[in-house]
């Protein structure tokens, strides 16, 4: 009965890992932490950003503002790459959502914002 409960406990825990995600689109790495998509609107392009790192005690919104910061950033690059300007991203329209594992200690934040061209 006992092992019962710690296999059930251990299966809660691992089932709140990850944060909801937004969109399907193939991500690619950025940093250590961060990986990306782009994908192209006719207004200009959406950015979708999964970060998670290591945390010994959770600070979700000191991770919410590094990863907000990440797809602003990334953002901002991709328009340079392609040689435009865009409209900066408004932070309140930014649709964002974190999980943690309990068990490894990483926490993980998912946001995706629409960039508009200029």
């Amino acid at each position: 009965m006992k092992t019962w409960g710690c296999l059930l406990l251990v299966v809660v825990l691992n089932g709140c890992a990850r944060p909801v995600s937004h969109t399907n689109i193939p991500l690619s790495t950025y940093d250590k932490d961060t990986e990306y998509g782009i994908e192209k609107r006719d207004d200009g392009f959406a950015v979708t950003v999964y970060y998670s790192r290591y945390q010994f005690i959770p600070e979700s919104d000191v991770l919410a503002t590094a990863c907000k910061s990440q797809l602003t950033a990334i953002a901002w690059e991709h328009a340079d790459n392609q040689g435009r300007k865009i409209v900066p991203v408004n932070e309140q329209r930014i649709r964002i959502s974190m999980g943690r594992n309990e068990l490894t200690g990483i926490t993980s934040c998912q946001a995706n914002a629409v960039a508009k061209w200029k």
